[in-house]
């Protein structure tokens, strides 16, 4: 494996970062912003409605201005990567041992984002009024009454999805009315779908606020924001008093997530 002149460890963790999340980039979150991240702070657009009109072929149309908002957002969660690698220098350390602390990095990294974008979800979106638990027929109910608040709401039909605890997983796969991964596209298994019902894409995360049953949503609605502050690198330890002949392999990454479509996610709790 060759080293740093050859890979871009940092692509290479975000690679790994991506295939283990399940709130996915353009699947659950957009990553629609203007700005640097690691400035701080981001301007989210959200788009409002083209103003169409009647034309008159003598006199035209007069021109209007988009229905564009920007939200400011404060980027300031910071995580990193400080893996030590101990009898190895920089130049020397095998490709195959820096990949493997990248992959874990890759992983941590995605269960930290999950975990920090579901709870943004969850708190920023619309919360239903029935904290009631769930049942094998409510759950499916709750989905379709999910989907048809979105619908009033004008949120974009095609690609909604629905975040289920491990639990309610286990109810939808009783249901008749369950699609299962089997049935689904390779793409959308490849994405982490893992089942098909009452209109969503249902992905199952274990990293779901306590009190939340399910997060129904579209990409649109919510947003990802996350740059490298440090390139990932490996760097030799030898002029640090405590360490010799080792090296560590150093990242750091800032992020952060908003809701700018508060209609569109629908988040069913249980008291």
């Amino acid at each position: 494996m060759a080293h740093e002149g050859r890979v871009k460890y940092s692509e290479l963790v975000l690679k790994r970062m991506e295939k283990s999340l399940v709130t996915k980039n353009h699947m659950i979150f957009n990553t629609n912003y203007e700005g640097n991240p690691v400035s701080g702070s981001v301007k989210i657009p959200v788009m409002g409605a083209a103003t169409v009109a009647d034309y008159d072929p003598v006199n035209g149309i007069a021109p209007t201005q988009g229905e564009t908002t920007y939200l400011d957002v404060l980027v300031n969660k910071d995580k990193a990567v400080n893996e030590i690698i101990d009898g190895w220098d920089s130049v020397s350390v095998p490709g195959g041992l820096v990949v493997t602390r990248l992959t874990r990095a890759g992983k941590a990294l995605a269960t930290t984002l999950d975990a920090d974008g579901l709870s943004v979800l969850a708190t920023e979106g619309t919360v239903l009024e029935n904290t009631t638990a769930l049942t094998k027929t409510t759950a499916y109910e709750a989905l379709v009454d999910a989907f048809t608040q979105q619908s009033e709401a004008d949120i974009t039909l095609e690609n909604r999805y629905a975040i289920v605890k491990p639990s309610i997983h286990a109810l939808l796969l009783k249901s008749s009315d369950f699609i299962k991964q089997s049935d689904l596209g390779q793409e959308l298994v490849e994405n982490g779908v893992v089942g098909k019902v009452a209109g969503y894409n249902i992905f199952v995360s274990n990293n779901m606020p306590a009190n939340v049953e399910f997060i129904a949503g579209h990409a649109d609605c919510a947003t990802r924001i996350n740059a490298w502050k440090k390139d990932v690198k490996v760097v030799d330890l030898d002029g640090d008093a405590q360490y010799v002949g080792a090296c560590a392999v150093k990242g750091r990454m800032r992020y952060g997530h908003k809701v700018s479509i508060p209609a569109g996610i629908i988040v069913k709790t249980v008291a």
